[in-house]
């Protein structure tokens, strides 16, 4: 039995008359009444109460099948719409890494704008640091990330997305938090609060960068691996913190944020995934991404 016999079967079982049903699938009739004939020799019974050459019945039998017709089509089309859908990256699952920082700016504009087009697709959320993300891409276990350059795996393709300055965060009973700018060396004598270089090398680098500027190293009194709490520790007067200007997003009670006289490095954001291991969701989520920061960029 074959598609076409179904298609052929439902158009006479509708019209009831096999000239018509001929006319509607645009085939002669004769070759019609052969493929009909063929069908109820293959199950074995007669579909059909033929009560002339042309008009017919359908029998018991035939009314069972074309409900049973009806449904078989009816989950054939399923089965291609969401066979397109998802060739088209309509619909599938898109693991994303990405880091504190980019939670509090870029990353939840992306993720709505992308879930409003693309609701069938499922995300799954993972922070992770950008070593972390290096790793997890390498193993598959995540699809995308959102790090922060330079990378060590340089097999890795990359979009840098923005790009930022870097503030300092104080407490705000620091004799320095009234200051709307703040000089690096007036920053020598504190205690700073830092990520781990082992975890953000390139975010470190750039913090110890602009400290050289003011011609001293960063004491570092505490380390901690997540944006929220470095700026914790900062309001509990643990220390300072130098920060990227996204993180002025992170509204915390006891902490201001602060300007830096000098030009600081400018602390990159890049969208990362294997070219390799690129699918039809990987693609539309790429395109989302470009759009978003495009818009930004003529805002």
């Amino acid at each position: 039995m074959e598609l076409r016999h179904l298609r052929y079967f439902i158009a006479v079982a509708e019209e009831l008359h096999f000239s018509r049903a001929a006319e509607r699938l645009h085939i002669a009739q004769p070759p019609l009444s052969q493929q009909i004939q063929q069908l109820e020799a293959e199950l074995g019974v007669e579909l059909f109460d033929r009560k002339t050459k042309r008009q017919v019945q359908l029998t018991a039998a035939g009314q069972v099948f074309l409900q049973e017709a009806y449904q078989l089509l009816a989950q054939l089309d399923k089965a291609i719409d969401l066979t397109q859908r998802t060739g088209r990256g309509e619909r599938g699952q898109l693991r994303i890494g990405f880091t504190s920082l980019v939670s509090y700016d870029v990353l939840p504009v992306i993720l709505r704008s992308f879930r409003e087009q693309f609701p069938e697709v499922e995300l799954i959320l993972q922070e992770l640091s950008t070593t972390q993300q290096e790793q997890a891409l390498g193993d598959r276990s995540i699809h995308v990330g959102f790090a922060h350059p330079p990378l060590e795996n340089n097999t890795l393709s990359q979009e840098c997305i923005q790009q930022e300055p870097l503030i300092v965060a104080l407490s705000e009973t620091h004799s320095l938090a009234k200051q709307e700018r703040i000089s690096v060396r007036s920053l020598a004598d504190e205690s700073f609060i830092m990520f781990p270089r082992h975890l953000g090398p390139g975010l470190y680098d750039q913090i110890v960068s602009l400290c050289q500027l003011g011609n001293f190293s960063p004491k570092v009194a505490q380390e901690a691996i997540q944006m929220q709490t470095i700026i914790g520790l900062v309001s509990a007067g643990i220390g300072i913190a130098i920060v990227p200007s996204s993180l002025q997003n992170f509204q915390r009670s006891g902490v201001v944020y602060c300007l830096v006289q000098e030009k600081t490095p400018l602390v990159e954001t890049s969208v990362v995934w294997q070219q390799e291991n690129i699918t039809p969701v990987i693609r539309e989520f790429l395109q989302v991404v470009r759009n978003i920061c495009s818009q930004s960029i003529q805002e």
